[in-house]
């Protein structure tokens, strides 16, 4: 058997809200939704985004200040040590003055590995559309495009069409 997508465009969120929820209740896992603005209702149906794991940009984030900070550490220090400066008896290397210097360089290189791995984890920029996306999604239409065998299709349009969505499409 071969897969299709059944593309289902929806004209208000609740409606494709109701939608997913059917989908959830007939166990169906293949689905993507596709929405012109960021909708609580349809984040709350969607299982999948409350099952999704920690982002991994943290671990980018932790290691650049972490990172930062000991370079910070290794500039001031080793300037300190490599041309010292004698002042009024006061250590060579004193760390109270460098606390900025090194919280400075930790926040910058922290903040840029945070955005340096956002980009890498979230696959930017995408040149191709996803299958099954239609630009109507983008402007002022809920889509959802759903995965399955040939022969489970008329279920879900027939799902679809309980739901209350417009347009259905089935494509290959």
């Amino acid at each position: 058997m071969s897969d299709v997508s059944v593309v289902s465009t929806f004209s208000s969120d609740d409606e494709c809200a109701q939608a997913i929820l059917s989908l959830e209740h007939a166990r169906m896992q293949g689905y993507r939704a596709f929405f012109p603005f960021p909708s609580e209702k349809i984040l709350e149906a969607n299982t999948h985004v409350r099952r999704l794991p920690r982002s991994p940009v943290r671990l980018w984030v932790l290691l650049g200040g972490i990172t930062g900070f000991l370079s910070a550490i290794a500039l001031t220090v080793g300037t300190s040590w490599e041309w010292n400066l004698y002042t009024g008896g006061k250590p060579i290397a004193s760390i109270p003055p460098y606390i900025i210097i090194m919280f400075e360089l930790m926040i910058l290189i922290g903040g840029l590995a945070g955005i340096t791995g956002f980009f890498f984890h979230s696959n930017l920029p995408a040149f191709e559309s996803e299958a099954g996306y239609n630009p109507r999604f983008g402007g002022s239409k809920f889509g959802l495009v759903i995965r399955c065998e040939e022969a489970e299709a008329a279920g879900i349009e027939s799902l679809m069409r309980d739901a209350g969505a417009e347009d259905i499409q089935r494509e290959a």
